[in-house]
């Protein structure tokens, strides 16, 4: 890190770089600001510092200006290969009369308060105001699911802010792939076109702030890809009240109740609703880089907070010593956690035999979910391909024959085609599902079995490390992933098509 900050520092007046290379507090440094006629101030996490001995001139600005990338339409620029910021103002005729140069860094760690909900492989939404570290958690939570997970993660960078300056991406995002934008205005054209030529299982994106961005991430969570983004706001009233963002969260509509209903409901006339499904499943409000609050199953807290009734997310802190301290509010959250696993044996098999992993593309969620409940069954959403028993898309995606569909139909999974995104369709083809899904499924079954003796085995080895199950299709590997988790080991998925198997390490 310290030799990044000098490649910062270095592009500086050569005044201004001697007093802030020696300086005693130069590794708290957050900012360096730049104004034409002013002393220059360098801003630090614990208070800032005017040097009035000097005034920025023009040819200040534009030696600074020789040593950074080129500035986009966006008015943002960097330093090849690094994560620091420069920004620019303007005059009336478009020339530069102040900077802001910006320290990026990549600190580890940031992921640890939130990286039991990222896992699930839902959908996240990470609110908070300009200078949080959103930016800093997004990368790490970018490198984490392409290493750690690995995950098929690309980032739509639109300001260089996640994976710094130039063609070749800063090492802190790991295997994640990035796709720059020309500017700010062709951000969702990116989102769309990462899912449609890069078969991403997670699209990272930073500052959701149009109503196209807000559209293009709603087409790619229903098309199954999982969605980590950010958006500027300190809290998930914000989000309600801008009429550009509440799309992320459903969009909200002014509905008149009739007399009776109004009485009934013990209400006014006119209440707010939420439309659709939120694009996102959960939302983490950043309050300081070692506090979040985070609220899971994020259509019910909308829709209580819409009704006027009391919410309360989960707070979470980690401590001077470093320990990860949750509040846990029981009353309000009903969500399950990733952890949470049957030891009856019964449960398990009723758990089972009940569940239908589906993967939609084109196809609406919410009404995937609606439809499950009104038929009685359960439907998870895959959130890739080898998870998935069975994959569902309309007739007019179905048309355009896209890679996706192409690679689709390379991996045997079955496809239904249904010929529109209507609840009456979706019923229809998950009463059909229902009918092909095994009613039971014994435990004691040779693939299950196996698992166990498998997990057993390697749990208990001092000398084995892994160990691999024979193929199974995806329906059986998702319930061989649920018995290493039982039993505290890591699994992973190798080979394609029929080959395809479980794989158990020892954590």
């Amino acid at each position: 890190m310290e030799k990044e900050l000098n490649l910062l520092i270095k592009i500086l007046p050569k005044y201004l770089y001697t007093i802030l290379s020696n300086h005693d507090n130069v590794q708290n440094l957050n900012e360096i600001v730049l104004d034409f006629g002013r002393p220059p101030e360098a801003r630090f996490s614990d208070g800032s510092e005017i040097f009035n001995d000097y005034e920025i001139s023009k040819e200040d600005l534009n030696y600074v200006q020789k040593g950074v990338g080129k500035f986009m339409p966006d008015n943002r620029a960097g330093i090849q290969r690094t994560l620091h910021r420069i920004s620019a103002i303007r005059n009336r005729e478009n020339e530069i009369i102040g900077l802001t140069l910006r320290v990026g860094r990549a600190i580890e760690g940031a992921i640890d308060i939130i990286r039991d909900i990222v896992q699930k492989g839902e959908s996240v939404l990470i609110l908070g105001p300009p200078g949080v570290g959103k930016t800093t958690m997004l990368r790490e939570v970018a490198k984490f699911l392409a290493d750690n997970m690995n995950k098929r993660v690309i980032i739509v960078d639109t300001s260089n802010e996640i994976a710094g300056d130039g063609d070749i991406p800063h090492p802190a995002i790991g295997n994640a792939r990035r796709m720059q934008v020309n500017s700010p205005a062709m951000q969702h054209s990116v989102m769309i076109e990462a899912v449609e030529n890069h078969m991403p299982e997670v699209i990272v994106i930073d500052e959701i702030g149009t109503n196209a961005d807000a559209m293009a991430a709603r087409t790619i969570a229903e098309r199954g890809v999982q969605l980590i983004g950010t958006a500027h706001g300190n809290n998930l009233d914000n989000l309600i009240l801008n009429p550009t963002l509440s799309d992320l969260i459903g969009g909200i509509d002014a509905v008149t109740l009739g007399d009776d209903e109004a009485r009934r409901r013990k209400s006014q006339k006119t209440i707010l609703e939420r439309k659709a499904p939120p694009t996102f499943s959960s939302l983490v409000e950043i309050k300081g880089f070692n506090h979040v609050l985070i609220h899971e199953k994020l259509d019910l807290v909308v829709d209580r907070l819409l009704r006027g009734m009391p919410i309360k997310p989960d707070e979470r802190k980690i401590n001077n010593e470093g320990k990860l301290e949750v509040s846990e509010n029981k009353k309000y959250n009903n969500s399950v956690r990733s952890n949470d696993y049957p030891s009856d044996v019964n449960k398990r098999k009723e758990n089972i035999s009940k569940n239908i992993s589906i993967y939609p593309y084109g196809v609406n969620k919410g009404k995937l979910e609606t439809a499950s409940k009104e038929i009685g069954i359960n439907v998870s959403i895959a959130q890739n391909l080898e998870d998935a028993e069975f994959i569902v898309t309309t007739k007019n995606f179905y048309k355009k024959r896209t890679k996706f569909l192409i690679e689709a139909h390379k991996s045997n999974i079955p496809l239904y085609v249904i010929r529109k995104n209507t609840l009456n369709q979706i019923v229809s083809l998950l009463s059909t599902l229902k009918k092909q899904s095994p009613q039971t499924l014994d435990l004691d079954d040779h693939p299950l079995k196996e698992a166990e003796g498998t997990a057993l085995e390697l749990s208990q080895s001092v000398n084995i490390s892994q160990l691999e199950l024979s193929p199974q299709s995806a329906y059986i590997r998702k319930i061989q992933h649920n018995i290493a988790e039982k039993y505290g080991l890591i699994s992973a998925s190798k080979d394609v098509g029929e080959s395809r198997r479980v794989v158990y390490f020892k954590n």
